[in-house]
């Protein structure tokens, strides 16, 4: 049996399972799980935690099906380029993110200044996550990591890691656990932070205690900066660049997310790179599907970071072309950024 089959075998079996699963009502965990018992006895050991005050928090969880549904079918992996990118780059989320950007000018600049990502990679970011704090997730936390840390064996030791991570968040802030809302994967807040994400990267740039990452707007953009700059932000480099080519190009079908290749080598490939780059620099070819044919784009190292936020490449060229679009739209209106 050839590894291709092996691979589709095994995505169709994990589907059944999630399915399986997902077809069960929202119910409680069972704590006597031996993998639940376990993760309690582990996560109280490790951080000097009560383990009674552990398992009281997981028997509050919920098994959440539709969340099992949805880890099935995200548009990142399931929308071609062309459609994804129609999603995100609409007249109404344009404007949205304008206004956005002008209400807040003086802190975006100030954030800027102080952490050297652009305004609009912010902006940008926060569009594409929540449209600026509107859409933050319906779900619990608590459920969302629980029953993926459980029941969804694909990634279950990541969002394990993420519940303990949640546990130590709560801890640390005083924050109620049970009351924390997010996506379907547990991101929380306007900038959809996992919960290692929120304790390493947060920043609380307004000096009130801790940060906060759903109302105040100075946390939410310093914090999605220092992610990026803490993720090896260029400072004045760029993020794509497209390209041109007259003859059959790359298998799109070889793509890894890796800077493995120069923009020499590229265009040495028979590649027209529009950028003002050294041939020398790290970059990546990136397929970028068209409605009715193949095309290619070049990610540079801050594409690369953009892509530690979310692991798409289809993600990191929205969040560049919205940013593009928005700079356009603040220099149109008179406004610089």
């Amino acid at each position: 049996m050839t590894a291709g089959r092996l691979i589709a075998i095994a995505c169709l079996l994990q589907a059944w399972f999630a399915s399986a699963l997902a077809a069960a009502p929202n119910t409680a965990f069972d704590l006597q799980r031996a993998d639940i018992s376990a993760f309690i006895a582990d996560t109280a050991a490790r951080n000097n935690l009560p383990a009674e005050d552990i398992r009281a928090l997981l028997a509050d969880a919920r098994r959440q099906p539709a969340i099992l549904e949805a880890m099935q079918r995200p548009a990142e992996q399931v929308l071609p380029w062309w459609q994804y990118r129609s999603r995100f780059l609409d007249q109404a989320r344009l404007a949205a993110g304008l206004q956005f950007w002008q209400q807040n000018h003086d802190l975006l600049t100030r954030v800027e200044q102080e952490r050297g990502v652009p305004a609009e990679y912010l902006v940008a970011i926060l569009g594409i996550e929540t449209q600026w704090g509107r859409v933050t997730g319906r779900y619990r936390v608590l459920d969302a990591l629980t029953t993926l840390g459980f029941d969804y064996p694909a990634r279950g030791a990541y969002f394990r890691n993420e519940l303990e991570q949640l546990l130590l968040l709560a801890h640390e802030t005083q924050r109620d656990a049970r009351s924390l809302r997010g996506s379907y994967a547990g991101a929380m807040g306007a900038p959809q932070f996992m919960p290692s994400s929120y304790r390493s990267y947060a920043v609380d740039q307004q000096a009130s205690g801790t940060p906060d990452l759903w109302e105040d707007w100075g946390d939410i953009t310093a914090s999605i900066a220092n992610f990026l700059v803490m993720h090896g932000w260029q400072v004045g480099q760029p993020v794509m660049a497209d390209t041109r080519i007259g003859h059959e190009a790359d298998d799109p079908f070889e793509f890894q997310l890796v800077l493995n290749d120069t923009l020499g080598a590229i265009r040495a490939r028979g590649y027209v790179v529009d950028t003002a780059a050294d041939n020398a620099t790290a970059a990546v070819l990136v397929p970028a599907e068209q409605a009715d044919s193949m095309g290619w784009r070049v990610g540079f190292k801050n594409f690369w970071v953009i892509t530690r936020y979310n692991r798409s490449p289809r993600y990191a060229m929205a969040v560049h072309d919205l940013a593009l679009a928005l700079r356009a739209g603040m220099n149109q209106r008179g406004t610089s950024p």
